[in-house]
Parts: structure tokens; sequence; C-alpha cells
């Protein structure tokens, strides 16, 4: 697979193919023209000598200081060095992969004067697989993800250092191994390469399109812990839900319908209970609301990876060259700390529903913790305390960086937006939510296991019997990490959604 950059058109499911499954880039011909002609007006300007910011001036609070055409390469190559300032781990080489496309996308517009050549550089780099390594922490997220970004142009210069075919080395070892010739940046180039969101939407690319899968994990594992609760599914009625409106509840409600509809355990009604509890009733409503959520995210950040970011913005047409602030990540920053919320709320309501079935007070009649010999064993007991732990964390992840503004360069960027932040929170709290629903699902398939499978619905039965082929009930004592370990990476590859619709079709 081929995916053609033109700047306008560009998936998240793209994203996700050139970062986790290596599919190649290209720039289309309009894209090409577009470039050419963005850079040919810089090269006018510059001879022109106009002041323009970024062109002939510094940068920030160095706004004011004129640069002679003879110091404006040094101006470049001197801007990424003082500003490769990450501190901490790298991040992964998926959230590289996807920042360098993204980068790539944002050029490809014509609108930040960048040479083709330059462009095709980064180009080369994602098609070869000489992957920047860039630490994870230090940007603002308002004059872009300054600090991250440089870490990749380091390398494109022949500096820093990249992960390559399995081994880091240093910038000008990855890029001789690959046959990519090193560049020197001309007027403009420094500040287009790394005056972006490219980092904080790489992250929120990737979180909100596994969100959109975890979401559907989320119903059949609901759904199986409904079953082991003996609950009522009439509360899944669409009838009520078109009464609220919400597409996101009404489209939970119909997943629940159509996985328990020939469910022998959750039934219309239940002669011992008039009503479940609510992490079992309102289901539909939780659930839904964190879709809606994440639709939401997922609009904003698909504008954001066909959007324009960097400063100033040239439009050659116009004969205009414009300072603004399309950098700013606040869009981005705040969709990013909704996203950590609406999968916070995944994990909570999971670890409740774990709760029900480990508590003897309230399974409906299943062994304490899930285990025939209690005393002897624990069963589940410290399963739930292992939810209960992340959940706990996530709360504290899911305070908005959004709200938090530090200014930087001497009060001239006076109010940033930590969009970065929020994306990796918003990654952190993912993957503690995917663990929880994975402990949510084990317990699910040790509680049906004791209601006896030949009474579980079509779909959920096909679920528990893909998980026998590599999980046994457990019977005594065993280490349980090994297990949810499995578990984790059955949600993380979309593998039970996958099983699932198998039997019933495409769930929403």
């Amino acid at each position: 697979m081929e995916v053609v950059l033109n700047g306008r058109e560009l998936t998240i499911e793209q994203v996700v193919k050139v970062a986790r499954e290596g599919a190649k880039v290209a720039l289309s011909a309009e894209a090409k023209s577009a470039v050419i002609k963005a850079r040919e007006y810089v090269d006018k300007k510059l001879a022109e000598k106009a002041v323009i910011y970024g062109l002939t001036t510094g940068f920030g609070k160095f706004s004011d200081i004129f640069i002679s055409e003879e110091d404006t390469r040094v101006l470049q190559k001197n801007l990424i060095m003082s500003h490769s300032c990450g501190m901490g781990n790298p991040l992964s080489v998926e959230v590289v992969r996807a920042a360098m496309l993204l980068r790539c996308n944002a050029l490809s517009r014509g609108n930040s004067g960048i040479r083709l050549e330059t462009l095709q550089t980064l180009i080369d780099m994602i098609n070869a697989g000489v992957n920047p390594i860039i630490p994870e922490k230090g940007s603002l997220g308002a004059s872009g993800d300054l600090a991250p970004l440089s870490h990749i142009v380091l390398v494109m210069l022949g500096e820093g250092h990249a992960e390559y075919k399995g081994k880091v080395l240093t910038g000008a070892q990855a890029m001789e191994k690959a046959k990519i010739p090193t560049i020197e940046l001309a007027a403009k180039e420094g500040l287009a390469l790394i005056n972006g969101t490219q980092i904080m939407t790489a992250i929120g690319a990737l979180a909100v399109y596994d969100a959109k899968n975890l979401a559907k994990s989320a119903d059949i594992i609901g759904a199986m812990t409904c079953e082991a609760q003996l609950g009522i599914k009439k509360a899944f009625d669409l009838k009520i839900h078109e009464l609220r409106g919400h597409c996101g509840q009404k489209d939970a409600a119909q997943n629940l319908l159509l996985i328990l509809r020939d469910s022998s355990l959750a039934l219309d009604s239940n002669p011992d209970k008039v009503q479940d509890a609510y992490t079992i009733r309102c289901m539909p409503q939780i659930h839904g609301a964190s879709r809606d959520a994440i639709d939401y995210v997922y609009g904003a950040v698909t504008r954001e990876i066909n959007a324009v970011t960097d400063n100033p913005i040239i439009f050659p047409d116009e004969d205009e060259v414009i300072s603004g602030g399309n950098f700013h990540g606040q869009p981005i920053a705040l969709a990013l700390d909704f996203l950590g919320i609406a999968l916070s709320e995944y994990a909570d309501v999971s670890e409740r529903r774990i709760e029900r079935m480990v508590n003897p007070q309230l399974n409906n009649g299943l062994p304490a913790f899930l285990t025939k010999h209690s005393g002897v064993n624990s069963g589940f007991m410290i399963a739930q305390y292992s939810a209960a732990s992340m959940v706990s964390e996530n709360k504290i992840y899911a305070h908005p960086a959004s709200v938090d503004s530090i200014p930087s360069s001497a009060s001239q960027e006076d109010h940033v937006s930590m969009g970065t932040t929020a994306a990796r929170t918003a990654a952190m709290i993912l993957d503690n939510s995917q663990k929880v629903l994975g402990i949510e699902l084990f317990t699910a398939y040790q509680s049906l296991h004791l209601r006896g499978k030949e009474k579980l619905s079509s779909v959920t039965r096909a679920v528990f019997d893909y998980i026998a082929k590599s999980v046994a009930p457990v019977e005594d004592d065993i280490v349980m990490h090994y297990e949810m370990v499995k578990f984790d990476k059955m949600i993380k590859a979309n593998e039970i959604v996958k099983v699932a619709e198998a039997v019933c079709g495409p769930l929403k």
C-alpha cells in the first residue's frame, strides 16, 4: 500500500498503515507543484530583502532582529540545534513515524515555503525506516511541538540519533546506511519543519484509532458480564434510547442487543429481580457517552492531520506572508484531554463490573472470587485489586493538561496549550483502560465457565471458545499475571471484536 499526500485527504486509518504497518509514502503531483511554487515565492522575497518573520528575522522574542541573507542558513541550523531540548524516554517508533508523516502532509499543502528536496528527504526517511530518537518530554504545545520535532530534523542534518533496522545509530550513520543524503537547511526550512502540532496529533491519532476499537470491545465484554450477572437486557430496548437521542448511547444499546440476542443467561426479565445495578443497566448510557466523546476527538484529529500549522504561512497567489498562530495546540489539547476522560470512564465502569462478579454478595450465586475452593485459593480477588489500582491511576492522568499554561520566550509566547502532555496522558489512560477491560474479560470468562457456556449467546460463545484456545479456566490458584497479559494483548490486537463480528456482522 502507498499513501499519497496532498495535504487535504489523509485519514487516521492511513496514518495507522504508515505508522504500524510500514506503508510507503509519496507526494501527489499537485503537492509537488504547490511546494515548488511556494519555495519560488520565498526565494523571490529573500532576493527583495523583505522583512518577514522566520525568513529574515530571528524567532520568538528575537523576531525584531533582522538576519542577513548570508546568515540565514546558520540561523536555520542553530534553530534546530538549540531547540533540540527533549528529555525522557524515546517516543515509540509508531508515534515517530506518524509524526513524520503528518509533518510531510502539512508541508505538502504548499503554504510553508520548504524546498521540495527537503520534504522528499523526510519522505525517504519514512520509507527507508530511519526513525529519529525523540525524547517524549519537552513540548509546551504552543509554538507547535518545537523540541520533539527538532529531534527529527537533527537526523536530516546528520546529527542526533535514529533507530534503523532495530539498531540505534547516530543520525549520520543511519542516513548513510539508508543511502539518504543529509541536507543543509535553507531560509525558512528549519521553522517550517518544527513549527507544528504533529507530535501531539500523532499520539492522538493512534490513540483515538485504538479508542474506536476499544469501544466495540467494551460492549462485547460488558455483554459477557451481563450474562455472568444474569442481567436484564430489556434495559437495552432501543425505544428508551431513541427517547434520549444520543447517537453513542443508541449504538451501544444496539450492539448489546445484537450480541445478546440468543442468550439464555441475559433475558428480557428475571423473576428474581426487577432491575440491575447501574453498571449493567446503564451500559448504553455510560459507554455511549464515551463513544460520543471519541467521535468528537476523531473529527478534531482528522481535521488537524490535514491542517497547515506552521508560521509564518505563505500565500503565493495573494502575495502575502502572514504571521499567525496555527501552531497553537489548543484545539487538540482540549480534544485529547476529553479523550483521556472518556477512556478513563471505560475503565471505571469495567472495574465496578469486575467487583460485582467476584463479590459473593453481588454476583447472583457465583462462588466468592470465582473459585470453588475459597480459603485455600484466592481466585480473582487480587485481579480486582490490580484493576482498581489502574482506575485510580487514571484519575490522576485525567486531570486536564490544557487548563495549565506557563508563559515562555520572555512572555512572547504567553499562553501555551500543553497539548502534548494531554496526548501522552490520554495514551497512558488508553493503556490502563485496555488492561482493565482485559481483566474484566478474564473475569467474565471465568464466570461464564462456572455458569456453563451452553447458555451463552452465539456471539459470546464464539468469544469464549476463542479465549479457551489459549487460556484455561482457573481451577486452583495460578500466577494470574501471565494470563492477564494474554487478555491485554487480545484487547490491543482487537481480537475479540473480529471474532464477535464474524458471528453477528459489523458492530456499531
